[in-house]
């Protein structure tokens, strides 16, 4: 597997604070990874640390197979980043935006920025400040893009934006990885969203990787388990997350149980239930909960 973005042991700590610790992943290249997580598990501050933002604590990170902190140069130009707020001179119009982008970029492509600028109504005479927070976001990916990069980091590019707007963003992402094959990191809370755009899956929590794998076996390996409150558990499995109500036990696996007792039930989880279940159980580090009989990691 050829790899665009690799930690180990990676640590970053803030005062007394760690934000990643112990953080080991390796992102393939050529495909769109979803890096999801609550709030304060680590998604920006690993991001920050592969575009060179931060230098580690602890550990490495290698982008593109360099390191961005003492490596700018290699790394910067291959590299296209969209920030969670979008920072963009609100007092330039979108066409100076352009015009500053083509400056400071080697291998700026301006006809592909102002071709989809333009085949999305966005007009170029407009001060930046003006525009929609989704025509903002626009903008933002256009700069991006139009550096030809070979990786795309997008910290929470979707989180300010309207349905229609988040929709239209995608489509433009979609379009753009097919296009060119290049390999994108997108950070964001919308699990549902990033199910339908993303084949690679990151799950931080606490600062560490939960789970990581292809989205398609990720889905395929979990299962969700109905049975009796009493009836003894399914052997063969990871429990991720259990619920028991008055007459019934909920779990949340991962791998298939051999043979199911009379009672039990199985179904299939989405990418968002899965996601939710790994959350749901401990943090790393933290015992399980005596409804949980094993936490997967």
């Amino acid at each position: 597997m050829t790899v665009c973005l690799e930690a180990a042991g990676l640590g970053m700590r803030y005062r007394s604070t760690w934000a990643l610790r112990g953080c080991d992943l390796r992102i393939p290249a050529g495909r769109i990874t979803a890096l999801v997580g609550p709030n304060g598990a680590g998604k920006t501050t690993l991001l920050h640390l592969a575009v060179g933002l931060l230098r580690p604590t602890e550990g490495s990170v290698r982008v593109l197979g360099w390191i961005p902190a003492a490596e700018p140069d290699l790394v910067l130009a291959r590299l296209g980043f969209v920030a969670q707020d979008t920072p963009l001179y609100r007092r330039y119009s979108v066409a100076e935006t352009l015009r500053l982008g083509r400056a400071l970029n080697r291998r700026w492509d301006e006809a592909a920025a102002t071709d989809r600028l333009r085949r999305l109504r966005i007009p170029l005479d407009r001060r930046v400040g003006r525009l929609s927070g989704g025509q903002r976001a626009q903008v933002a990916l256009a700069l991006a893009l139009a550096k030809r990069p070979e990786l795309l980091l997008l910290d929470e590019p979707l989180a300010s934006l309207d349905p229609l707007a988040r929709r239209q963003f995608l489509q433009e992402l979609m379009d753009a990885v097919a296009g060119d094959g290049l390999a994108v990191v997108l950070s964001s809370h919308l699990v549902a969203e990033l199910e339908r755009v993303c084949d690679h899956l990151v799950l931080l929590d606490g600062g560490r990787v939960r789970l990581a794998g292809d989205i398609e076996g990720v889905v395929a390996e979990h299962r969700l388990l109905v049975g009796p409150r009493e009836a003894a558990r399914p052997a063969g499995v990871h429990v991720v997350a259990a619920e028991q109500a008055q007459r019934q036990t909920t779990l949340w696996v991962r791998g298939e149980p051999p043979d199911l007792a009379a009672g039990w039930g199985v179904s299939p989880l989405s990418l968002e239930d899965v996601v939710l279940a790994y959350l749901a159980g401990p943090a790393p580090g933290e015992a399980a909960p005596e409804a949980a009989v094993e936490v997967s990691a």
